[in-house]
């Protein structure tokens, strides 16, 4: 949590290089589905981590942004996650 109550969307990795490497290196060898429920698994720890409702609206507020629901869409359960195989 930033402290403030406000979702910080500013950049705050010390190392995002490192973490995205090991974010792939955590999904490598799963299935889509493993990879699915790894993700699930990640989000609730963090989400329990970071413990502000407010907080937390916001973050699912701003993952959804900009993603098209239409009809054209990929289909339910064909999301990408690092280390999936598409």
């Amino acid at each position: 949590m930033t402290g403030h109550g406000a979702l910080n969307l500013e950049p705050n990795l010390v190392a995002p290089d490192e973490f995205y490497e090991a974010l792939v290196d955590t999904h490598r060898d799963l299935d889509e589905a493993q990879s699915a429920l790894l993700n699930a698994k990640l989000i609730l720890l963090l989400a329990n981590h970071i413990g502000d409702a407010r907080v937390l609206s916001e973050a699912l507020a701003a993952a959804r942004e900009n993603i098209d629901i239409s009809s054209d869409a990929a289909p339910a359960g064909t999301s990408a996650t690092p280390g999936s195989a598409q």
